[in-house]
């Protein structure tokens, strides 16, 4: 029997919290191994339940989503753990704080149970989950902040010209099915391609590859 996906759940609103926790112990693949109402119950959680994800709100109390995000997943983290931001706030100023912070998807409390329950499934397998509209919006409200400083060109990339290209594929948002179309190449060869552009450049998942590819202007 294949083991179940173990998943925290941190939310402040306990009507919403419930519902989260309602449609993922109502999945044969998935287990709620705890919930919590605020950031360092998260983290405190995590680290004692070890669950395969987190999903974390980003505005609560004692501390917020995205400092625990950090400390859950942030850089220098010796046991991470997945994060997925399941948010009101789609053009929230944090959102792009949360993904630098660590995490590894962003969705919102509007979408339906079902991208919910994939973007669990997504994020739990080591993929990441943007919504390409997300990125657009991501990248077009915050391209002062990641405006790339001088010398961060494709020039001084290690990347190949195909990878560059794959990568500028990802950052305008889109799925590797979508990228084998552009390019007219398979699916597994996208996959190559992703995990090469990841490994070079010492990224974890694709939303770090977005970040990235902003903020080094290999990205427009």
């Amino acid at each position: 029997m294949t083991t179940r996906i173990r998943v925290l759940v941190c939310d402040d609103q306990a009507l919403i919290r419930t519902g989260l926790v309602t449609i993922i112990d109502a999945q044969p693949d998935l287990e709620v191994a705890g919930e919590c109402a605020d950031g360092q119950t998260a983290v405190d959680l995590a680290n004692q339940l070890r669950p395969d994800i987190v999903v974390m709100d980003i505005r609560m109390p004692v501390l917020d989503g995205i400092e625990a995000t950090r400390q859950l997943a942030g850089t220098g983290v010796q046991h991470p753990v997945k994060v997925l931001v399941v948010t009101t706030f789609n053009l929230d100023e944090y959102v792009y704080e949360a993904l630098r912070a660590g995490a590894s998807g962003f969705l919102l409390k509007d979408a339906p149970p079902s991208q919910l329950l994939h973007g669990i499934r997504t994020v739990a397998s080591g993929a990441a989950l943007l919504a390409p509209e997300v990125t657009r919006q991501l990248v077009g409200r915050y391209a002062a902040r990641i405006r790339p400083t001088s010398g961060n060109t494709a020039d001084s990339s290690p990347l190949t010209p195909r990878e560059l290209e794959v990568l500028r594929l990802i950052a305008d948002g889109l799925s590797n099915s979508e990228i084998a179309t552009t390019l007219t190449i398979s699916p597994e060869t996208v996959k190559t391609f992703v995990s090469r552009i990841l490994t070079k450049l010492g990224l974890r998942d694709r939303v770090q590859a977005v970040v990235y590819a902003y903020r080094h202007g290999l990205a427009t």
